[in-house]
């Protein structure tokens, strides 16, 4: 079925990854396999990065190579550097995202590096994916607040986007990390990087910390943008950055554009399920206002 608005179902990876209690790998197999499910074509479905620093992540080898492959679904993985991207490959990950900020202290806080250095850690990784055909994926962090530096200056944004397309990145994926974002600001935001980068390879990544996440898609969309990071059950936050809440719940994002007459593929009433099982087995309150009815 022909979509109007791509989302891809980061809850399995970018959910987790903040949750103190383990997850057992069974647990993270079902969520990513009930997700396909539910008729998402994108689900990111874990990370090669430390455990030591992201601990929840440990166990996405495994968990990448046992799920139940849908067809029309790309499997997600994402890296820091060209261990994480040989290992995602080894485990068959369909496309690598890789991460940086438009914040110089968040870069420092979140990789120990400045945003050119972690620039020109990817580097090899962008050529190897060239190499192996894979596509890359790319998160910008921090795009309209920072928790330690504040506002962000949206040629900052501009500068770290330009670079990533330049290095090949398909898609770029600009994250209110902390929720700090309006509409008015988000519609800025997407004019300016879209007057230099194709809208299409936009995506938007929305925080609900202050509860602006479903009006500032919708002001994106008003930019032009069609692809939006969502998480099941509102699950999420950032280590990073302290007081960050979930991403935005996939089933609140579903619902504003099924009613808006803007299709997605996804079937709601699987996602709320889906939303109310992973709660139930987190032992968390659910995070989505569909959720809750």
């Amino acid at each position: 079925m022909a979509v109007d608005v791509t989302l891809v179902e980061v809850g399995a990876r970018d959910g987790l990854q903040n949750e103190k209690g383990q997850v057992s790998v069974q647990t993270k197999i079902e969520l990513v396999n009930r997700l396909s499910g539910c008729g998402f074509s994108h689900v990111e479905a874990g990370a090669f990065v430390s455990p030591k620093w992201v601990p929840q992540m440990a166990s996405s080898d495994e968990v990448i190579k046992e799920i139940e492959r849908h067809d029309g679904v790309t499997y997600s993985a994402l890296v820091p550097n060209m261990k994480g991207y040989d290992a995602a490959l080894e485990a068959k990950s369909d496309v690598v995202a890789v991460f940086a900020a438009a914040s110089e202290t968040f870069s420092q806080k979140n990789t120990n590096a400045s945003i050119s250095d972690v620039l020109t850690r990817f580097e090899p990784v962008f050529e190897a994916a060239k190499q192996d055909g894979v596509k890359v994926r790319a998160y910008v962090s921090c795009v309209l607040g920072c928790p330690y530096e504040g506002d962000i200056d949206v040629g900052a944004v501009v500068s770290v986007s330009t670079r990533l397309h330049e290095m090949g990145a398909y898609e770029i994926s600009l994250g209110d990390t902390i929720g700090v974002g309006v509409p008015a600001r988000t519609r800025t935001l997407m004019k300016t990087v879209a007057s230099e980068l194709p809208v299409e390879m936009i995506a938007g990544h929305f925080h609900d910390t202050y509860g602006q996440a479903i009006a500032n898609i919708y002001a994106a969309m008003e930019e032009g943008v069609r692809t939006f990071d969502a998480s099941v059950a509102g699950l999420g936050g950032c280590p990073y950055a302290k007081g960050a809440s979930g991403n935005v719940a996939s089933e609140d994002v579903v619902y504003m554009l099924d009613k808006s007459g803007i299709k997605t593929g996804v079937d709601i009433g699987q996602v709320i399920e889906t939303g109310r099982w992973i709660s139930k087995e987190l032992d968390r309150p659910v995070g989505s206002k569909l959720g809750k009815i």
